[in-house]
């Protein structure tokens, strides 16, 4: 494989997951990982991503502006948080992980909601102090430098004492066999603990990250009361989510 096909393979895994890692390109390539830290240094260096400690983030991950156009399908993200923010309810308390997908839906919060919302995440709870109505409470812990968000035993410890009403589990991989995935081991940690804070669970994902895994489980499909994607709810890849009895929007 030429270096510019490469090089488009890491784009789109980048653009689609928002984070990857070095070993796990080099594996989908079947090159080194020398060859693959070369391909995201330049990358980062012609400002394509951002490199860092052990693989590369995409440029709107961390640092979202909503006329920010490097967001990777910021048109389906946006009409994901359109349909997510119909669950939203006066007098609820939810919990929003990170993620591109997370931070639409909380821009997109209605301005007179009246709700109380927990995040680890730091980017999204910025989002959330524009809502005047929205408690913002921010779930505090070491913070992970590449996500932003709070991780270790603080934040999951403030999370076991909590059970919110609804939660939106950002969304790096999900698939009918493997359920949803991950593969920073901290970040697993945090969003199961979020799930058994949880009454109910709500997974916004993009079409693009169906049938991909990550070489962490957070939970089986069976898990999750409803996902929510860019597609209509009668699309024909939607019908694997279906027979496990994941609610469609």
């Amino acid at each position: 494989m030429l270096k510019a096909e490469r090089k488009q393979v890491i784009l789109n895994e980048v653009r689609i997951h928002n984070r990857i890692l070095f070993s796990d390109m080099a594996e989908l390539l079947n090159v080194s990982v020398d060859t693959i830290r070369r391909d995201i240094t330049e990358l980062s260096a012609a400002k394509k991503l951002k490199k860092v400690h052990g693989g590369a983030i995409s440029l709107g991950f961390n640092n979202y502006h909503v006329e920010n156009r490097e967001i990777y399908s910021l048109e389906n993200k946006s009409r994901i948080a359109k349909k997510a923010i119909n669950l939203l309810k006066n007098g609820q308390v939810i919990l929003i992980s990170g993620g591109t997908t997370n931070m639409e839906i909380a821009r997109m919060f209605p301005p007179n909601i009246n709700i109380t919302c927990f995040t680890p995440s730091l980017p999204v709870a910025v989002q959330l102090l524009s809502k005047s109505n929205v408690e913002v409470i921010l779930i505090g812990g070491k913070l992970s430098k590449d996500s932003q968000i709070a991780v270790g035993g603080s934040a999951i410890n403030m999370l076991h004492d909590i059970k919110v009403d609804l939660c939106f589990l950002g969304t790096n991989s999900i698939d009918a066999n493997n359920g949803i995935t991950e593969f920073d081991w901290d970040i697993v940690q945090m969003k199961k603990a979020m799930i058994r804070a949880s009454k109910r669970i709500v997974s916004p994902a993009i079409s693009e990250k169906f049938s991909s895994t990550q070489r962490y489980k957070i939970c089986n499909l069976e898990e999750i009361d409803v996902l929510i994607t860019e597609l209509e709810p009668t699309d024909g890849q939607l019908e694997v989510f279906k027979k496990a009895n994941v609610q469609i929007l």
